[in-house]
C-alpha cells in the first residue's frame, strides 16, 4: 500500500486518524468484512459489506465518542459530559463515558424508541427525555452544558469525533486493499469526512460515494452552494442520517475528498434493509442500509471491488416490522387488494381456494357487509397477501379475475 501526501490541509489528518486507532485498540471491535454474492452479481464486480452494525453499541458512533472524551482535560472530565441523540450517538457516548469513568447525561426526544432509551441507561448514562424532535433535544442539552459546565459532545462536528470515525477507513483498507469504490451513508458528515481523510491519504484512486435519504438530503444543495445549507423539514425513516444541516468541519472535508453524494428513496431503503436481512443475514438499520440502497438503485455505476459500509444495526422492532412490510411491497412481494363477492356460506372458502391454487400466502382478511355502496347480497373483502414478486402479483390478480371476481388494488 502506497502512502500519499494530501494535496490540501484539513482540520483532521491521517496522523490524527492513526492516533485515534491506537486509542481505540481494545475498545472498538475490528468488525467483519463479508462478501455478498447477490450484490456482486447485480453490480458485476465483487461487493463486500463492512459490518459496523456488529460494533459495540450497534454502530460506529462509539469510535468518535471515545476519542473525543479521551481527549478531555482532567477538569473537563470532572465536570462530566452531555449529549443529545435519538439513539446511536447516545449509546456511543454512554458506553465511552462509562469506560473512561466520566459522568454522562444524555438528552433524548420523548418519542425515542424504548429499546434505545433502555440501552443508553444500561451503558451508564443518565437519560433525560425532552422535546418532540431532535432540534429541541439538542437545545436542551446545550442549555444543560451552559448551566452545569458539562462538556457537550457533538455527534459529528469536532476534529476528535471525525478522527475516531476515520479509523473505519484504515480498517477497510486493511481488509480490502484492492477496493476501488467505497459507498457509505452521510448524515452530518462526520463518518464520511473521517473515512475520506484516511482512504484518500493512502489510496487517492479510490472513489468515495456518499449516500443520503432523498427526504433529508442537505449535502447535494450544500455542495452546489459551496457552503452548508439546511433542509427545513428532513423526513426519512433513516434516523441515523436524518440531519438537517451538514457540520461545518465535515463539510469542508467532504467537499474536497468525497467524489459524489447520491440520494435514495424510502422504497429503496426498505428494499435494501430487507435484502440485508434475507441475503446477508444481517440486521441493519435504514441508515446503515443506505449504501446497499444506492447499489440497488444504480448497480452499473460502481467499479469493483466495492465496499458498502453498513454503519449501524440499531433498529426498533416495531419500525423493523413496518419497514419489512414496506420493503416487501416495494419488491412486489406484498399485495393488497379489495374485491366483492356474494355474501353466502362458503364464498370466502371458495375465494381462498383460488388463492391457494396460485400459491399466494394470505396474511390478513377483513370483511365489510354494511357499506351503503354494497348490494344486499354483497360483501367486500380486503386481502393482504404475500407473493413471490411482481410477476406473481400479476398472476394472482389474473387468477381472481378469471374466477369472476372484480379486483381493485
Amino acid at each position: 500500500m502506497s502512502y500519499q501526501t494530501p494535496d490540501r490541509s484539513h482540520p483532521v489528518t491521517l496522523d490524527d486518524v492513526r492516533g485515534a486507532q491506537k486509542m481505540l485498540a481494545g475498545v472498538a471491535r475490528v468488525t467483519a468484512m463479508e462478501g455478498s454474492r447477490h450484490l456482486s452479481q447485480l453490480v458485476g464486480a465483487p461487493v463486500h459489506l463492512k459490518c459496523e452494525n456488529l460494533q459495540r453499541t450497534g454502530s460506529f458512533k462509539l469510535r468518535g465518542a471515545y476519542v473525543r472524551i479521551s481527549g478531555l482535560l482532567p477538569e473537563e472530565r470532572a465536570a462530566g459530559v452531555v449529549a443529545a441523540s435519538a439513539g446511536n450517538h447516545a449509546q456511543g457516548v454512554a458506553l465511552a463515558s462509562s469506560l473512561l469513568g466520566v459522568r454522562s447525561t444524555v438528552f433524548m426526544p420523548t418519542g425515542a424508541p424504548l429499546p434505545k432509551v433502555a440501552a443508553t441507561r444500561e451503558y451508564g448514562a443518565e437519560v433525560r427525555m425532552h422535546g418532540q424532535v431532535v432540534d429541541e433535544t439538542l437545545a436542551a442539552a446545550q442549555d444543560y452544558a451552559r448551566e452545569t459546565g458539562a462538556v457537550f459532545i457533538h455527534p459529528f462536528d469536532h476534529p476528535d469525533v471525525i478522527a475516531g470515525q476515520g479509523t473505519l477507513g484504515l480498517e477497510i483498507l486493511e481488509q480490502c486493499p484492492e477496493m476501488r469504490t467505497l459507498v457509505l451513508g452521510v448524515g452530518g458528515g462526520g463518518l464520511a469526512a473521517g473515512v475520506a481523510v484516511a482512504v484518500k491519504a493512502l489510496r487517492p484512486d479510490v472513489r468515495i460515494v456518499g449516500v443520503q435519504a432523498a427526504g433529508a438530503a442537505a449535502y447535494p444543495a450544500s455542495l452546489a452552494a459551496g457552503r452548508p445549507v439546511a433542509v427545513d423539514r428532513p423526513v426519512t425513516m433513516a434516523d441515523g442520517i436524518k440531519v438537517g444541516r451538514p457540520g461545518d468541519l465535515p463539510f469542508e472535508i467532504v467537499c474536497d475528498l468525497v467524489d459524489e453524494v447520491r440520494t435514495v428513496s424510502e422504497d429503496e431503503l426498505s428494499s435494501a434493509l430487507l435484502l440485508c436481512l434475507e441475503r446477508a443475514k444481517l440486521v441493519v438499520e435504514p441508515a446503515g442500509a443506505s449504501p446497499v440502497a444506492a447499489l440497488l438503485s444504480d448497480p452499473g455505476a460502481y467499479s469493483g471491488p466495492v465496499v458498502a459500509l453498513l454503519s449501524g444495526g440499531n433498529v426498533d422492532p416495531l419500525l423493523m416490522q413496518r419497514i419489512l412490510r414496506h420493503g416487501m411491497a416495494a419488491a412486489g412481494r406484498y399485495l393488497s387488494l379489495r374485491l366483492r363477492l356474494t355474501d353466502r356460506p362458503g364464498a370466502l372458502a371458495t375465494l381462498l381456494g383460488v388463492l391457494s391454487g396460485v400459491d399466494a400466502n394470505v396474511l390478513d382478511v377483513s370483511h365489510a357487509r354494511t357499506d351503503p355502496r354494497l348490494g344486499l347480497t354483497e360483501a367486500e373483502v380486503e386481502l393482504h397477501l404475500e407473493t413471490k414478486g411482481p410477476a406473481h402479483c400479476v398472476e394472482v390478480a389474473a387468477a381472481l379475475r378469471d374466477a369472476g371476481y372484480t379486483v381493485r388494488d
